[in-house]
């Protein structure tokens, strides 16, 4: 997603980040791509969504599939919840955060609408 750096202290408009990455998209991915998944790139979780969301809610001729493969952004409320041992309470924001995305890829979300957590997942020189 084209965002605003790390060290960027304001607010970023989902609908200036879905039309800034459409944008770049459009000008550098060859219409024969299926589809473009994103990373959540250390956006909290709703961020994340709500981007997405906004990207598939845009008018312009998308000829690919936007999605998601998110890692943290899906499943930073579950092991939260889960605590190591709180099976029920992790799997329900595992369904939470997977509904969320399902609904963001096609341009359905609610800001809201499901439990998530709006913390910041940025790690300054984090590696695999």
């Amino acid at each position: 997603m084209t965002v605003p750096g790390a060290d960027y202290e304001g607010k970023s408009d989902p609908k200036n980040v879905a039309l800034a990455t459409v944008t770049t998209l459009l000008r550098s991915v060859p219409a024969a791509v299926p589809g473009i998944v994103f990373l959540s790139g250390g956006l909290s979780e709703e961020e994340a969504s709500l981007y997405l969301n906004e990207m598939n809610l845009l008018a312009a001729d998308k000829p690919w599939n936007l999605s998601f493969s998110y890692g943290r952004a899906l499943q930073h409320s579950a092991l939260r919840a889960w605590g190591g041992s709180n099976e029920t309470e992790g799997q329900k924001f595992v369904l939470a955060r997977a509904q969320a995305n399902s609904e963001a890829s096609k341009g359905l979300y609610v800001l809201g609408s499901q439990p998530s957590s709006d913390e910041k997942l940025f790690v300054a020189g984090y590696t695999y």
